[in-house]
């Protein structure tokens, strides 16, 4: 399993590699040098929108930066032991994904299993261009895209513009676990 202190490692070594100082990439992912001088510098991974954002500023797949190797492949087998947990509970706003996909080099998805914590401070707005698929496989959620709210019970589906300003937390007292795969677009930053 990946530490997620070699994350913003990763995130460095990707950047020098290509020549980029902190500035330039922070402008090409629409950050602060702080933020991202931050994001290298952290023990914990950032939410996987920013993952995303970065990869797609560095023209890498979100496994590079979780430090995969990339080999020619037209099949990936994930078996459950072999998940990574990308975001820990307690890390950020105690959101975790496991990776379902992470052998597959430069895929055009990222599915995730996602726990959404049901007694979080805070539950972030996320917004980046693409699209996401949200099943919810146990707990019921309340999502809101745009300025609708929406009730996702488990069992339903949802498919969205996550470029139109989004969040979800659980409708009740137990955390909400989803399959969830983010599409971003090439070139998209």
């Amino acid at each position: 399993m990946l530490a997620e202190s070699e994350i913003g490692k990763n995130i460095r070594r990707l950047r020098r590699a290509r020549g980029l100082t902190l500035e330039q990439l922070a402008r090409q992912c629409g950050f602060t040098k702080g933020y991202l001088s931050k994001v290298e510098n952290s023990e914990n991974s950032p939410p996987v929108s920013t993952l995303l954002n970065i990869a797609q500023a560095l023209g890498v797949g979100i496994s590079e930066i979780f430090g995969e190797r990339t080999e020619v492949t037209s099949f990936s087998l994930v078996k459950k032991a072999e998940r990574q947990i990308m975001a820990r509970n307690g890390t950020l706003f105690g959101y975790s994904y496991e990776t379902l996909a992470h052998k597959f080099p430069h895929k055009h998805m990222e599915p995730y299993l996602l726990t959404v914590p049901a007694h979080a401070e805070h539950y972030p707005l996320y917004q980046h261009r693409g699209e996401e698929m949200i099943l919810v496989l146990k707990g019921n959620m309340l999502f809101w895209h745009g300025d609708r709210e929406y009730l996702v019970e488990e069992g339903d589906c949802i498919y969205f513009d996550s470029a139109v300003p989004h969040h979800g937390r659980p409708a009740g007292d137990e955390n909400v676990l989803c399959l969830i795969v983010i599409y971003t677009p090439p070139g998209a930053a």
